[in-house]
Parts: C-alpha cells; sequence; structure tokens
C-alpha cells in the first residue's frame, strides 16, 4: 500500500490502476498554511511581586490525536525573558530558530545591554504583523515575560494578526476560558500585583494546568514551569501534575454508566 501523503484517500493503483497525474495542477499562485496540523494547547502566566510564573502543557497534538507528549513550547530569550507559544508547533520551531539567531546578534552587537522583554514583546508584535500583512500568518498565539525597563514584572501578548495587549494574568487557547477566571481571582488588577508571592502564584499556575489537564482534551499531565525575577529564569520542563482528583466527574451528566 502507497502510505505517502500524496496517495492518501486515493484507489489503489493495483486494484483501480494508475491515478492520471494529467487532471493535477502542477502551476499556479503560491499557497500558505491555511490551518495548523500539529498544535499546541493553552499557555498560562500570572504577574507576581517580584517577576512572572509560566506554564504550559508538553502535548503536540496532531489533530485531535495527542500525537508527541515531549514539545517543549516555553523558551529563554538572553536569560531574562520567556516566551511561550500556543498554536502551530512548526511555526513555533521556525520562531525559535529566529529568536536564537537575535539573541546571538544581541549578545555580539552589545556587551552592556540586550533586548527586555518589553522590547522583545515590542518585537516580535512586528515581526507577527508582518506576516500577516504578507498573507502568510505564523499561527501562534505568543505570550512574552519578564521584567521591563523599570525592572518591573512585565506580562503581554502577540496574536497571528499583531494584535496586543498586557494584563496581570494572560492565557491562550483554553486557558482563556478555563485558567483565566482563577487567575483573576488572585490578581485582578496591577495593584493585587503587589501583594502576590512566588510561592502562591506558582501555586495558582500549577492549579490552573490540573483544572485544563481536566476539561481540555489537548492538553497533558506533564508540563513546563517558568518563572523569571531579576535573578534570571528558573525553567523545569518535566513537572508533573500532582494530588489528581476525578470524583467531580461522577456529578458529570453523560459521564459513566447513568442511573435513572
Amino acid at each position: 500500500m502507497d502510505h505517502r501523503p500524496q496517495a492518501w484517500g486515493r484507489p489503489r493503483d493495483d486494484v483501480y490502476g494508475a491515478y492520471d497525474a494529467s487532471y493535477m495542477q502542477t502551476n499556479g499562485p503560491n499557497q500558505h498554511t491555511q490551518s495548523p496540523i500539529v498544535t499546541g494547547t493553552s499557555v498560562v502566566a500570572m504577574k507576581f511581586k517580584d517577576g512572572v510564573v509560566m506554564a504550559a502543557d508538553n502535548l503536540a497534538s496532531y489533530g485531535s490525536l495527542a500525537r508527541f507528549t515531549d514539545v517543549k513550547r516555553i523558551r529563554t530569550f538572553a536569560d531574562t525573558s520567556l516566551v511561550g507559544f500556543g498554536g502551530d508547533v512548526s511555526d513555533m520551531q521556525y520562531l525559535d530558530r529566529h529568536l536564537t539567531e537575535l539573541g546571538i546578534d544581541e549578545a555580539y552587537g552589545s556587551a552592556a545591554h540586550t533586548l527586555n522583554a518589553r522590547s522583545l514583546h515590542k518585537y516580535l508584535s512586528k515581526l507577527m504583523y508582518h506576516r500577516r500583512s504578507k498573507f502568510d500568518p505564523l499561527w501562534n498565539h505568543l505570550l512574552v515575560a519578564g521584567l521591563d525597563d523599570d525592572g518591573k514584572p512585565f506580562l503581554a501578548a502577540a496574536d497571528l494578526l499583531g494584535t496586543v495587549f498586557t494584563s496581570p494574568s494572560l492565557a491562550t487557547g483554553f486557558g482563556s476560558m478555563l485558567a483565566q477566571p482563577i487567575m483573576r481571582k488572585y490578581v485582578p488588577d496591577e495593584e493585587s500585583v503587589a501583594s502576590m508571592t512566588r510561592e502562591k502564584a506558582v501555586e495558582v499556575i500549577r492549579e490552573c494546568m490540573k483544572v485544563l489537564f481536566y476539561r481540555d482534551a489537548r492538553s497533558l499531565d506533564s508540563y513546563s514551569l517558568a518563572v523569571v525575577t531579576k535573578d534570571g529564569v528558573d525553567l523545569s520542563e518535566n513537572e508533573k501534575l500532582e494530588k489528581q482528583s476525578w470524583a467531580f466527574a461522577d456529578r458529570i451528566k453523560g459521564y459513566g454508566t447513568q442511573t435513572v
């Protein structure tokens, strides 16, 4: 059997004869990605008084198939910033290589200064908008975290259209619906960030990842957790959900064996 992608959905040559390739269009305009194939789901992040906590699970789904279970979707930049990627994994890999080259250029160009989180976010937002304007967007939703020019916690987002916004807590994908209410309960505004400790912020983010694993079919129980402060980046890429409990599932109508 022919397993090549171009043969998918075609009748077997040994039964129905060879396909007439003359029907296939061999020339035409350039075509770009219209929808992502291998994707990562939610990225969640929250400010605390000294920095930002960010987390993303390690799953890359091929459509609805949980295909790749060891894909790290949080990247560091110059040991001062974090970038979390939701969306297409191949575009994430392109951006990762691009950021690596940018970091090298920055390191060689100036020994005393590098892009902080605010500048990095502005750069990425312009890049996303540029690709969107070429009708060849990068199918990602990015979260950028770190410190700004004044040494204060910075957290902002940029999507495939180049739309940007900032908030004390941010999430992509399903997390914008399931994790944001949890985080907003603790940091509803910038004033509340001043009283949020690192330990409490990490606890809240861990709880968000647990809720996402319960509710999001494209999530995984292993995830990456990163904390960025003025002292640098602390990144752990093989965290596991703890104290899982599926007792709540018995109260969901349609789950398991039902009694009338």
